[in-house]
């Protein structure tokens, strides 16, 4: 039901977005991928099937149900769904050639700390690409997506019986850094370069850092 919601309230896009995130992260076939904040496991399938039968992709989650949701769906099997924090990823150093993370770093409880534990498990020249939720700079953008959310977005989730789950996204997307702030970010975690690329009127929004 929530990949469901997700894609029907993106018009689809999503499935787009998410594309473009493992294209920027420069998995290529046979790579060991890391999808960090897997949940359901949409974006780690879509991986996998970058790095082929040569590569090897972890999905991973501190969610056991959301895990279970990810076993079951075709194509998991090719899959290493792993249950850990991702502010202490249970990975050697540079142990990784390209990670995505879908909507994961508004989410964890500290931001730079997922930073870091990022740059220490890739692979020097390997490079993370992080997809998310943003608030546009555009003022009238920005109006546009509030209303989007609290008329369509919250009262339709509530009528699925997801309101928790979608009520957040607003006052998370106050807390959320800026581009240029992730951008911050992700140098002082050590990575050697780091670009935000604006999405879809700058409501979304890719950082891709490489080490």
């Amino acid at each position: 039901m929530y990949d469901q919601f997700n894609d029907w309230l993106s018009l689809g896009n999503h499935r787009i977005w998410k594309q473009m995130a493992i294209k920027w992260s420069n998995a290529k076939p046979g790579d060991t991928c890391l999808d960090l904040c897997c949940g359901s496991g949409d974006l780690a399938l879509r991986l996998a099937k970058t790095v082929g039968k040569t590569g090897q992709v972890f999905g991973v989650d501190f969610s056991p149900g959301l895990l279970d949701q990810a076993r079951q769906r075709p194509g998991a099997e090719a899959i290493s769904w792993v249950e850990a924090d991702a502010l202490n990823l249970p990975f050697p150093e540079a142990y990784f050639d390209a990670c995505t993370m879908g909507y994961g770093l508004r989410n964890v409880g500290d931001i730079p700390r997922c930073l870091q534990q990022l740059h220490r498990v890739l692979k020097p020249g390997a490079k993370a690409a992080i997809l998310d939720f943003h608030r546009p700079s555009n003022p009238t953008t920005a109006q546009i997506q509030q209303w989007y959310l609290d008329h369509i977005v919250v009262p339709l989730a509530t009528a699925w019986d997801m309101k928790e789950e979608y009520a957040y996204i607003s006052p998370s997307l106050d807390r959320f850094p800026t581009g240029k702030e992730q951008v911050a970010l992700a140098k002082a975690a050590g990575f050697t370069s780091a670009t935000h690329y604006p999405i879809f009127g700058g409501m979304m929004g890719v950082l891709v850092s490489e080490k």
